[in-house]
């Protein structure tokens, strides 16, 4: 298998294993919103950045970093110092977890009395959540060296129990607690995390420990007098790399806690009740934010699969396959965030209406679709830029951006005519600077261009299709209509980019598992 096919075939297995994910995913926001209404999901959603930012910077970016050395070593054979990386790492992990898993635990109190979460209600799901911070943390470390290896099998596979375990636990205890309150289901809800990252870390465990056995003859084959390097050496190195995409994954949940003292509050400037504005930032953040994070599947099962195979590239000095990698994943992104951005944009209404219950959620929606694309091209070139060695860029682009949506959501946010259109305007804008940073960096180290077509076509072709969803809901109304538009869209998007060749003969022949079938 060349290494294209190759690249593509871990996309394609992260691609099912994501979708996966993210449908069982937003089954579960479908019930938990209808159990906890927008008000509940409102008090999870205050709990849950303060976890995420945790957990971030616990990791500190040091996954990736993994896996970016550990290929850089398998390219040269070097089994042993592959395994050294991974050892030192875990250690480190697993100690930064502890310690962050602790801080955020004895801080819940604090975080609510000094108005940090502005509802004292979210202290149940802080302290519900600390747990989960070690497990995360821990784990993530096997899948980042699992990951050096391009194999992407067991991620794939944690990433489905891991949810499986979170959904039962989280609609477990949202059922058992709801009696009690809306704190603590929320708190229940937020039980999910601990419990499906266990689950997820035995997963690995489990694979480790096969690739440890498969892999055992070369390492031993290696000269044992090979010098190893130290840990400190190690740990330098990891850092080296992992500091800047730390930043890089700090500024997404920095995002979301910016939101978290921002949103809420403005839109009570706005002339909202303190439960009205928690309403509207669960409408925002528990319902548009998730749909925008399922259509961007794709560009983040190709992100992880690009890092090491980008690195791989780079180190071999490859540089014509490394620019046709680039251009398979540019043109494989836009085929899905096109239909996905216009799709979500056509159906805002009866997706809020019939899946969430909560038709107030349309406007949030209906913004945040239009950055669907915008996100899908800065996965895919942060993951570029990673590859390349690059951290620090995405950093740098983000922060402006972040910068940028602060400013909009600050001053849009508490205009009445705006509200919570103007929050989500605020993070597409977000989404759209960054990703026009990172392109441009990548031109500058790469010489890459996107070829104007590849997204010209696709976006036409979702344009059209968007125009028949919005004919089939002017005749139809309800359930019905909404299962209609969505299959016949798949059905007029397939046939509208195939006529304007937005996809060949060709493409189909690199797509692992239809290649074989397509003569």
């Amino acid at each position: 298998m060349n290494k294209a096919n190759h690249f593509l075939k871990g996309t394609f297995i992260l691609t099912v294993s994501m979708a996966v994910v993210k449908i069982i995913g937003s089954l579960n926001w479908i019930i938990l919103a209808r159990m906890l209404g927008g008000e509940g999901i409102g008090i999870y959603q205050m709990g849950f950045p303060i976890y995420l930012m945790a957990s971030t910077i616990s990791n500190a970016g040091i996954p990736v970093a993994i896996s970016i050395i550990t290929a850089d070593k398998l390219a040269h054979n070097d089994f042993r110092g592959a395994k050294r990386v991974f050892n030192v790492s875990l250690r480190l992990l697993a100690t930064t977890g502890l310690f962050f898993s602790i801080l955020v635990f004895c801080s819940a109190s604090w975080l609510v009395d000094s108005h940090f979460v502005r509802d004292a209600r979210a202290y149940y799901s802080i302290v519900a959540l600390s747990p989960a911070i070690f497990f995360v943390t821990f784990l993530a470390s096997f899948r980042g060296y699992l990951q050096g290896w391009q194999i992407m099998t067991p991620t794939a596979v944690s990433e489905i129990v891991e949810q499986l375990v979170r959904v039962f636990t989280m609609l477990f205890f949202v059922d058992l607690l709801l009696p009690q309150g809306l704190a603590l289901a929320a708190g229940g809800a937020s039980m999910g995390a601990g419990a499906g990252s266990i689950a997820a870390l035995i997963t690995l465990m489990f694979f480790y420990n096969r690739l440890k056995k498969k892999f055992q003859v070369e390492i031993e084959a290696q000269p044992a007098t090979t010098e190893l390097e130290s840990a400190g050496k190690i740990i330098r190195h990891l850092l080296e790399l992992a500091l800047p995409v730390s930043l890089t994954s700090i500024i997404l949940p920095l995002s979301a806690n910016l939101d978290l003292l921002i949103v809420p509050q403005r839109l009570e400037v706005s002339g909202l009740s303190l439960a009205s504005a928690t309403e509207m930032f669960g409408y925002l953040t528990g319902m548009a934010v998730p749909l925008v994070n399922l259509a961007a599947i794709f560009t983040a099962a190709m992100t992880m699969s690009l890092v090491p195979s980008v690195s791989e590239s780079k180190t071999l000095g490859d540089w014509d396959g490394l620019r046709h990698k680039i251009h398979l994943a540019m043109r494989s992104t836009f085929l899905i965030v096109c239909p996905c951005c216009i799709g979500l944009f056509a159906l805002a209404e009866e997706v809020a209406e019939f899946i969430y219950g909560a038709p107030m959620a349309t406007d949030a929606i209906r913004v945040m679709s239009m950055g669907i694309i915008f996100l899908g091209i800065h996965q895919i070139s942060t993951g570029i830029l990673q590859g390349l060695g690059h951290t620090g860029i995405p950093v740098i682009n983000m922060l402006i951006a972040c910068a940028v949506k602060v400013v909009f959501s600050w001053t849009l946010t508490a205009n009445p005519v705006y509200g919570i259109k103007g929050a989500a305007f605020a993070t597409v804008c977000d989404f759209a600077l960054a990703a026009v940073l990172n392109m441009i960096c990548v031109y500058k180290l790469t010489g890459f261009i996107p070829s104007v077509m590849s997204f010209v076509k696709p976006f036409i072709a979702a344009v059209i299709m968007g125009t028949g969803i919005f004919l089939i809901l002017s005749k139809m109304a309800g359930v019905c209509g909404l299962a209609v538009a969505f299959c016949s869209a798949v059905v007029v998007y397939g046939i509208a980019i195939f006529v304007l060749r937005g996809i060949t003969k060709e493409d189909l022949q690199n797509i692992p598992f239809i290649r074989s079938r397509v003569k």
